[in-house]
């Protein structure tokens, strides 16, 4: 089930999409905390934002640049404030669309249906990612990114981040990653392995991702699985 994330000060209306969304299959939730609505979207974690711009505090311009720090999610402004200065200013800050209010439920409903099949539908077309932690590995680039910065990997580097996230949750044996290094014909020993992932380690914890890596002594590495996910998106 896809999740919506509604900023919007109004409750009335706030609830009146909430509802007329879960009409339609589709899970909303509702902004309760407008001096931090990033704490919401980050535990929320939602598939579209619905963002309106006159919000208290900050307005939602700023939200949809701090959204856009972190995340490519849809986000459809719904605002009064429909001239053409706003509605510029809405795409230009990274809105996906534009919904000038008074607006019919069923129009939105149907806009943001048509959002989502767009941005989702045709996951299995755009390269595989395995995610951990908010860490992004895409595996069309080799490219780690996390809060919105890129970590440059070496191959090897690469070849052990991708081994052990397949194997999330998963003790995987020194043998088994110097494996999957020889295939990229890296032929390497053990203290070679130990120095490429303490120098994976440390790129890793100056990025902030800490204990990232768990060493099970005399057995191997473990990335834990319960924040793990793999996406085609």
């Amino acid at each position: 089930m896809y999740r919506i994330l509604i900023a919007e000060d109004d409750q009335g209306i706030a609830e009146a999409i909430r509802e007329q969304a879960g009409m339609w299959n589709l899970q909303a939730k509702c902004v309760k905390n407008f001096r931090n609505v990033m704490d919401e979207f980050k535990e929320y974690d939602p598939h579209l934002v619905l963002l309106d711009i006159g919000l208290p505090f900050f307005n939602g311009y700023y939200w949809c640049s701090e959204i856009r720090r972190i995340s490519k999610v849809p986000v459809i402004f719904i605002s009064s404030a429909s001239d053409n200065m706003n509605i510029v200013m809405a795409m230009n800050m990274g809105g996906d669309d534009f919904i000038a209010k008074p607006f019919d439920q069923t129009v939105l409903i149907a806009k943001i249906q048509a959002m989502l099949r767009r941005t989702y539908d045709f996951a299995a077309a755009a390269p595989p990612m395995l995610r951990c932690r908010g860490a992004v590995l895409n595996m069309e680039d080799n490219s780690l990114t996390y809060n919105g910065g890129k970590i440059a990997l070496t191959r090897n580097e690469y070849r052990i981040l991708l081994t052990l996230l397949e194997n999330k949750g998963k003790i995987v044996s020194r043998e088994k990653l110097m494996e999957r290094l020889w295939e990229t014909e890296s032929f390497i020993d053990e203290n070679t392995l130990t120095v490429n992932v303490n120098r994976l380690r440390k790129k890793l914890d100056a990025a902030g991702l800490e204990r990232f890596i768990t060493t099970k002594v005399g057995a191997g590495y473990l990335i834990e699985a319960e924040d793990t996910s793999v996406e085609g998106r």
